[in-house]
């Protein structure tokens, strides 16, 4: 039989069930990990408000974006599945801070209450706090499962994507530009920090969790910080295009808030239009592993298409 094309492979490739047995071992590792009442309880319920943030709800783009990578340079499943949880919780930690009173004081998140709204302001923030925590335990087991060099580099990358050098740096730009211009040099560089550090990481660390040339990172270092962006694009984008039922989580609030966006700098089809630049640039990092010999790249591809092109 003739050897098949390129474009064969990529439409013989099915990301909803690639996605479905991940996001199975993703659920069943959160959902015996986070706070277990029977394994790990926490006290005072404060693991009840943990589990909430964390479990029935999200996309878990980051940790599909963790396995993918780590499949691609074929890499340890057990560090990246780790490693995949542990940035779903520093996502969720961050979500719910940011939706309390002093930060963006949203009520609705993954269709429904914000953790602040459900348990209290003091309820949340002390679980946000042990979700963060958390994610460092998920990444330095003690079982011989990963090596202690990738624990290491593991820690410090999702530490400084969650730092004052990524997220935590990123949302203080935002607060601290609600009602001021802003032009597209300090947006790209607020939301660089902000949402595409983390994007990014996850990326990166699961190129981590195998071996990967130079070569091969820097391609993978260019596909995490184009989809980075383009995810916040698109975000911006849906704020004004999608309806809170859709979108699970309140729509419009940038402009209630009269925060800078993509769309509030460029207009609604410029944005559309740099997404798929961004897109394309994204699969120009893949196409550069695969011509680097790597074949395991086809959830990547999947992956960034499916983000910038989603409708929630």
């Amino acid at each position: 039989m003739p050897e098949t094309s390129a474009p064969e492979k990529l439409s013989s490739f099915r990301l909803a069930g690639w996605s479905a047995e991940r996001l199975d071992q993703i659920e069943q590792a959160l959902s015996g990990w986070v706070a277990c009442p029977t394994a790990a309880p926490a006290p005072a319920g404060l693991g009840d408000a943990m589990r909430y943030a964390v479990l029935d709800g999200g996309k878990r783009l980051r940790p599909l974006l963790v396995m993918a990578a780590c499949e691609a340079v074929g890499g340890n499943p057990q560090a990246a599945l780790r490693a995949a949880c542990a940035v779903e919780l520093i996502h969720a930690y961050s979500l719910v801070h940011d939706d309390m009173p002093c930060m963006d004081n949203d009520v609705l998140r993954r269709g429904k209450p914000t953790v602040h709204v459900k348990f209290g302001e003091a309820q949340a923030l002390l679980a946000g706090d042990a979700l963060q925590a958390l994610a460092f335990e998920f990444l330095t087991p003690d079982d011989g499962s990963v090596d202690a060099a990738t624990q290491a580099g593991l820690c410090r990358m999702l530490a400084s994507a969650a730092g004052f050098q990524g997220m935590a740096g990123g949302q203080a730009i935002d607060l601290a530009s609600i009602g001021l211009p802003l032009n597209s040099a300090q947006l790209h560089e607020m939301h660089r920090l902000k949402t595409g550090a983390l994007l990014q990481a996850s990326v990166m660390m699961g190129a981590s969790c195998g071996p990967a040339s130079t070569a091969v990172r820097k391609a993978l270092h260019d596909y995490g910080a184009a989809i980075g962006l383009a995810f916040q694009v698109v975000d911006d984008i849906l704020d004004v295009t999608a309806d809170s039922a859709t979108l699970g989580k309140t729509a419009g609030k940038d402009a209630a808030q009269d925060k800078p966006t993509f769309v509030s700098l460029m207009g609604l089809q410029a944005s559309k239009d740099y997404a798929q630049q961004l897109l394309a640039r994204a699969l120009e990092g893949v196409d550069r592993l695969e011509t680097g010999g790597l074949e395991n790249t086809e959830a990547l591809r999947a992956l960034a298409d499916m983000l910038v092109n989603r409708h929630h």
